[in-house]
This record gives C-alpha cells, sequence and structure tokens, in this order.
C-alpha cells in the first residue's frame, strides 16, 4: 500500500465532493457544510487509511453519507440549485446566439429534470454521466451492485428523456 497524504489524495477530492453534495443536498451552503464535514471524518479515520483500496471511494461513500443524514435531518426534498453559474456557455454548438440560448435551456431543463429523480437513480447518474466515474465506483460507493447501477441509470436516463420528449412535443 502506498502512503496517503492528506494534502495531496483527500483535498484534491474537495471538488468532486461538493458537486455530489450538491446533488445530493440541492443547496450549495448545506453541500459546503457536508465536504467540511466529510474533510473532518476522513481526517478523523486516517489510522485506516493504509487499509483502504481506494481513497477516492472512501470519500465519496463518507460525502455521500453525510448528505443523505445531513437531507433527512433538514428534510430538504423541494429545494432548488442556488448556484445559477453551473458552467460556461457552450460555444461549440453554434455560431448563432439563438441556438445556443436554446442549447443552454435544454441543459438547465435536464439538471431540473434530474433534481426530481429519487436519490439513489440521481447519484448514480451524477456519478456517471458528470463525474465520469466507472460502474464498479459507483457500485463501490453506494454500496449496491453494479448491475443495479446500471439499472438506475437506466431508469433515470428513460425518465428524462420521457418528460423531456413530452415536454418538447407539447410545451411545458
Amino acid at each position: 500500500m502506498k502512503e496517503i497524504s492528506f494534502r495531496t489524495h483527500v483535498l484534491p477530492l474537495k471538488n468532486e465532493l461538493f458537486r455530489l453534495a450538491l446533488r445530493i443536498t440541492l443547496n450549495r451552503a448545506d453541500a459546503e457544510d457536508v465536504v467540511q464535514e466529510t474533510m473532518i471524518k476522513v481526517w478523523n479515520r486516517r489510522d485506516r487509511w493504509n487499509e483502504i483500496e481506494s481513497i477516492e471511494a472512501f470519500c465519496l461513500t463518507i460525502c455521500r453519507n453525510v448528505a443523505l443524514d445531513h437531507q433527512k435531518r433538514m428534510e430538504n426534498q423541494n429545494a432548488s440549485l442556488e448556484d445559477g453559474n453551473h458552467d460556461a456557455p457552450d460555444n461549440s454548438y453554434s455560431a448563432n446566439p439563438e441556438e445556443q440560448m436554446v442549447q443552454r435551456n435544454r441543459v438547465e431543463r435536464v439538471r431540473q429534470l434530474m433534481e426530481q429523480l429519487p436519490e439513489k437513480q440521481r447519484t448514480c447518474m451524477q456519478l456517471r454521466d458528470v463525474e465520469g466515474k466507472s460502474y464498479k465506483e459507483i457500485a463501490t460507493v453506494m454500496d449496491i451492485s453494479e448491475q443495479q447501477v446500471k439499472i438506475n441509470i437506466f431508469r433515470a436516463r428513460q425518465t428524462i428523456k420521457q418528460k423531456f420528449t413530452q415536454e418538447e412535443q407539447y410545451g411545458l
């Protein structure tokens, strides 16, 4: 086993942990609190780091559990993302500003539809499609089988596709 350092192995994960926490809590301030609590829990378990196969999966699992616990305490199911600056505009889509605006609106609508998914589907989709994690990594983080990860992602994508297509055809 290699020697794990908080500064070089754990601290660089803070942005990834924040995105996961934000997907679960749907609130920027709550997500920051979750990441801070996660970092403390990881630090307090530093004596067991050498036993851990993947420090990233370990941190993501703790973050997910802390966020879920936080959600249960706050009962904050109807909150929405407060961060309006999700990412830079996609200038590669088209030179036409109108098409760029339509594309940004579609991306935002998909995000809103993701927020409405059940927690397990939302987290699986976030880790796979946004964070780029493998099915095995997601299964480890969420403590479910790889098959269940695939099923949750499939169902999440189908739900979003169905709702998005329905809205595109018939309007909001």
